[in-house]
């Protein structure tokens, strides 16, 4: 792109090129997601891009007699671009619902899958009754929140960069669950317990910290990282739950 059509970009700027000048083109079909695994997440830097084999057989006959008869064979019973955004979007979501019976729409990912198995498996089995207060999707932070909730619990000021992935209330416990969805990173950690607890110092309810993988193999990776006083929980064994340490088995310290 910089030598050919005068720009400037560095090597680091995946995501711009992404969203800036692919994003029309994916969705319109003229661009597809290469690679053995089309599904991966928007922010999964190992998503490759290639010319749709259509729309490159089409190009290349820019400029010669055929090209005229061949746009318009292209175009003859493709959808508009606004109707492929429309599809788009409701196609490229996670349905979730909410303990209360309300919906929610992740965008795809892993990451997002297993917050999809939080709401869906873990809260019902382990949240005492909790409802949702809070939800960060990757492609909106505050996707799904109830401000005046947390803001009666005590909650810290919700612009905060340290926002946990998930956040629950058990009324009946007075419990308030603050979970992380590990994917790639992000566990509770000594550090971050320290960080969050300095956080919700004043928060009026009881604190369960949460860590939450797709898998024990994912667990597996992290297991020496986890900070004691928390609980582990894996969505192929929802049933079950690690507890690490601490004179009792789930609650807050």
């Amino acid at each position: 792109m910089n030598k050919h059509f005068e720009e400037n970009i560095s090597s680091g700027s995946y995501d711009d090129v992404r969203r800036k000048d692919l994003k029309l083109a994916v969705v319109a079909g003229l661009i597809v997601n290469s690679g053995d695994n089309p599904g991966r997440a928007t922010n999964d830097p190992t998503r490759g891009y290639a010319l749709a084999n259509d729309f490159a057989a089409l190009i290349r006959t820019y400029g010669t007699p055929a090209w005229a008869k061949n746009l318009a064979a292209f175009n003859k019973n493709r959808p508009s671009l606004a109707e492929s955004l429309l599809r788009k979007r409701d196609m490229e979501r996670i349905p979730v619902t909410l303990p209360g019976g309300g919906k929610l729409e992740l965008s795809l990912g892993k990451h997002n899958e297993l917050q999809k198995a939080i709401i869906e498996q873990f809260l019902p089995l382990w949240g005492n009754g909790a409802e949702v207060l809070y939800v960060g999707d990757t492609s909106n932070k505050l996707l799904h929140i109830e401000r005046a909730r947390l803001k009666e619990l005590g909650f810290f000021d919700l612009s905060h960069d340290e926002l946990p992935d998930i956040i629950a209330y058990s009324k009946s416990k007075k419990w308030l669950y603050v979970i992380e969805a590990v994917h790639s990173s992000g566990p509770i950690s000594e550090l971050r317990l320290m960080e969050l607890k300095k956080l919700l110092k004043g928060c009026k309810a009881g604190i369960v910290y949460v860590t939450a993988f797709l898998t024990r193999k994912a667990h597996a990776k992290y297991a020496d990282q986890i900070a004691y006083e928390t609980e582990v929980w894996t969505a192929d064994r929802p049933e079950h739950l690690q507890h690490l340490n601490g004179p009792r088995f789930m609650g807050p310290y």
